[in-house]
């Protein structure tokens, strides 16, 4: 028996209007589409520990969201997991 997990992803618009773009073409549907790219990215990448820092390195601006993201915990500014 297969399990599925599910992943909530955001993009940014102009991959959002690729991905409708390239779905259109493909006569598929968007979520349909990203899963299959996902997990072909997935599946090519490297598992190198060096690797995958270099890869989160490279998202603009994810140091500055991290740091905010610390602040927001120490200051109690969070949601339980309960209320998610």
């Amino acid at each position: 028996m297969v399990t599925a997990n599910r992943l909530n992803v955001s993009l940014d618009d102009e991959y959002a209007a690729k991905l409708a773009r390239l779905a259109e073409r493909a006569h598929v549907q968007e979520g349909t589409l990203a899963r299959s790219l996902l997990s072909r990215a997935i599946d090519e990448a490297d598992v190198d520990a060096r690797d995958i820092v270099q890869m989160l390195d490279g998202i603009p601006g994810a140091h500055a969201r991290l740091r905010r993201s610390l602040r927001d915990a120490e200051a109690g500014r969070t949601v339980p997991l309960e209320a998610l």
